[in-house]
């Protein structure tokens, strides 16, 4: 059961470099984003012709329009999609230059995932702010006889509160962020513990198990924290008031 696709951010990725654009196609749907990625300007306007997108990551050194110029010409056709640039120049020259076409955020090659990732999220959650969308996050998430206050980020059960070490309640409340939607364990591992990581990291399964025998009647059998084959984990339950 993987997510909708129709749920999922789209972001569109213009580079000139086939490792690179694979690379960042590949992560990025690890964390839950939908991503098409273009080698040239041309297959650019092209997909933005066919439907809306979420965020563009634009690379600036490119033959024959660089980055900036396409950036330069999007704004200037009206698109308002948000633009994180990625140069292989660490200038902070580069930086102003790609802010003032218009840019919303940049990043200088080399760079790590998750810092793509994070610089990602950032940009949505500004977006969200800007459009009064913050309210909309569900403040208390029920399942069974549990109640989660997100913002509290206290548990109880029938009323009665339990006790969770740090890193198994920013993994419960990571998961009840995105209540009955799967989440990859990359993803998980980047919002619950905000740090770089292996990819044989396997403490978030860890803390999934120890979650289970707090919250499960049978952990064997999960009701409500969920393995989703193939796409992560999934906490079922609902928003109330």
């Amino acid at each position: 059961m993987k997510q909708p696709m129709e749920s999922l951010r789209r972001i569109l990725i213009l580079d000139d470099e086939s490792e690179l654009r694979q690379m960042l196609t590949r992560y990025l749907r690890a964390n839950d984003f939908a991503v098409q990625a273009v080698e040239n300007s041309a297959r650019l306007d092209h997909y933005l012709q066919r439907q809306p997108y979420d965020l563009l990551i634009l690379d600036i050194m490119m033959k024959p329009e660089d980055g900036l110029s396409v950036c330069r010409r999007l704004r200037a056709e009206g698109q308002t999609l948000p633009i994180l640039m990625l140069t292989a120049r660490g200038d902070p020259l580069d930086r102003v230059l790609g802010l003032e076409s218009g840019a919303d955020d940049y990043l200088a090659k080399p760079f790590l995932p998750q810092e793509l990732v994070a610089r990602i999220r950032a940009i949505f959650r500004r977006q969200a702010l800007e459009r009064g969308e913050v309210s909309r996050l569900p403040q208390q998430v029920k399942f069974g006889p549990f109640r989660l206050d997100l913002a509290r980020q206290e548990l109880c059960r029938n009323q009665h509160p339990v006790t969770l070490n740090g890193a198994e309640m920013q993994l419960l409340v990571a998961l009840a962020s995105t209540l009955n939607r799967p989440v990859s364990r990359d993803n998980l591992m980047a919002r619950a513990r905000g740090r770089s990581y292996s990819a044989q990291d396997r403490s978030v399964d860890v803390q999934v198990l120890r979650l289970r025998k707090v919250i499960e009647q049978d952990p064997s059998a999960p009701q409500w924290l969920k393995t989703i084959w193939g796409s992560g984990y999934m906490l079922t339950g609902e928003i109330v008031a």
